[in-house]
């Protein structure tokens, strides 16, 4: 039975598995308070957000389903603004998220997934080849120079962006997880991606080229029907954003998990244990998405004894799914990449289920493989316990990830 208080959530992430047990023990679904006062239900346990994440009562659109968003009860510098004021394929419902998800689709078919493949090799070795420059025992950011650079270049290649634009842009990425803004950054936030967007789809109408705007610029559905401007920048925004920050912690975490464990590590490297095990266990045990916002009830929803009322937000804690207890055992907290079952949740599942998800896979796996066979010795420069998390109780990850190298081996074919 949920608690009737509701939990405020702490902004500053400081300690986001803790307070995911905390929540737990509250309940499959229970109330929380996000930035402003406003409430939701956060979903804490495996079957819970299985079932609401496939529930087609379940919508991501404020604009349609959202009574307080509709009677102007939320404001336009609420510090959550940018996560419910997109109008795309992520918020879309019904029809319109079908339409939309298959424009978007045709960018992220098996096909052409691959053949992105020579492009991640290729930004790899260069930010391995930067990284080689550093004296072996000098304290480097792993996060970075690498962890960072790797998907969010490769993102803004596929989208057409400049590498300028992505470096100027990144800033307000940046800033739209981090739940400690104040109003006005919000609002700011919002204002300085979609102006971002709008110049990025503006200089793509003018010179077309072989990448994800320009096809969603030319689309045309079957029916005849294409994006309307606002879906196409919002769309694009969500491309970025998505296929970055996920990434990004995800090279994070793996990193920390693998230097804090080294008798895994020698599984893998030796080749007992695959580098797929070891994407999906990092998914599993610290996923890089922690509470996802909102979704709202289409109509009441009885969860595991609670009523979530119709029009009523929902936060998704992905961060509970792979320790659920329930699921994995008592040990569901502990990172094993020998574990058998190595379910997770971090890439969706149902309609929303991530389209990028075959790319993650390609970046995550090619750039962790290369990392640890240019630098073998590479080591944590601090406990892994006393990395600064990020201000978020949106995303898992960490402000900084210092990490010696130690003596660079020749790349792969030289």
């Amino acid at each position: 039975m949920t608690s009737t208080c509701p939990h405020v959530l702490d902004t500053s992430g400081r300690d986001l598995h803790g307070e995911t047990d905390l929540l737990r023990s509250r309940g499959a679904a229970t109330r929380v308070e996000l930035p402003g006062g406003v409430l939701a239900w956060s979903l804490n346990s495996h079957s819970a957000i299985r079932s609401v994440l496939t529930d087609p009562r379940v919508t991501k659109s404020a604009r349609a389903h959202w009574p307080a968003f509709i009677n102007g009860e939320i404001p336009p510098d609420w510090e959550m603004i940018s996560w419910i004021a997109m109008d795309n394929m992520v918020t879309a419902y019904g029809k319109d998220h079908v339409r939309l998800r298959r424009l978007v689709g045709k960018a992220f078919t098996p096909r052409r997934s691959r053949a992105f493949l020579p492009r991640i090799e290729e930004l790899t070795e260069e930010l391995l080849a930067g990284l080689a420059q550093a004296e072996p025992t000098e304290v480097v950011d792993l996060r970075e120079r690498f962890a960072y650079p790797l998907p969010a270049r490769l993102v803004a290649d596929m989208i057409g962006m400049s590498e300028e634009s992505r470096a100027a842009t990144a800033k307000v990425v940046d800033m739209m997880v981090d739940t400690t803004v104040t109003p006005v950054q919000a609002q700011g936030i919002l204002e300085g991606w979609r102006g971002a967007m709008s110049e990025l789809i503006a200089r793509k109408r003018r010179e077309p080229g072989e990448d994800i705007t320009s096809d969603l610029i030319a689309a045309q559905d079957e029916d005849g029907s294409k994006l309307s401007d606002q879906e196409l920048t919002d769309t694009i925004f969500a491309i970025l954003g998505a296929g970055s920050e996920t990434t990004i912690n995800f090279f994070d975490n793996a990193v920390t998990a693998l230097l804090s464990h080294p008798d895994q590590l020698e599984l893998v490297v030796s080749g007992r244990v695959s580098w797929q095990d070891v994407v999906d266990e990092t998914l599993r045990v610290q996923s890089p998405l922690a509470h996802l916002p909102l979704r709202y009830a289409v109509e009441d929803i009885d969860l595991d004894g609670v009523t979530i009322p119709r029009g009523d937000p929902i936060l998704v804690n992905y961060s509970a799914v792979g320790r659920d207890p329930e699921l994995h055992g008592e040990g569901a907290d502990r990172f094993d990449v020998t574990r058998e079952d190595k379910e997770h949740l971090s890439f969706g599942v149902g309609p929303h289920y991530c389209l990028g998800a075959g790319v993650a896979r390609l970046v995550a796996e090619t750039g962790l493989s290369r990392l640890f066979t240019r630098f073998p010795g590479l080591s944590l420069a601090a406990p892994s316990e006393g990395l600064e998390p990020l201000p978020t109780f949106i995303m898992n990850g960490h402000r900084r990830l210092p990490v010696r190298l130690g003596r660079a081996f020749a790349p792969q074919g030289a």
